[in-house]
């Protein structure tokens, strides 16, 4: 497991045809042939770590 960041910073990056997102918290969202997803997928882990700041 990895160590909880107090600060989430997201990216995607892209993998042959595949998109992904990644955080700097260490969580990896599933490979989607579609950035727009994957940019969803980014976005819904910061909408739901929010709380998680302090």
């Amino acid at each position: 497991m990895h160590a909880q960041s107090s600060l989430h910073h997201t990216t995607t990056t892209e993998r042959g045809s595949f998109a992904l997102a990644r955080c700097s918290c260490g969580w990896t969202g599933p490979a989607r042939r579609s950035r727009d997803r994957a940019r969803t997928d980014a976005a819904n882990h910061l909408r739901t770590t929010a709380g998680d700041e302090v």
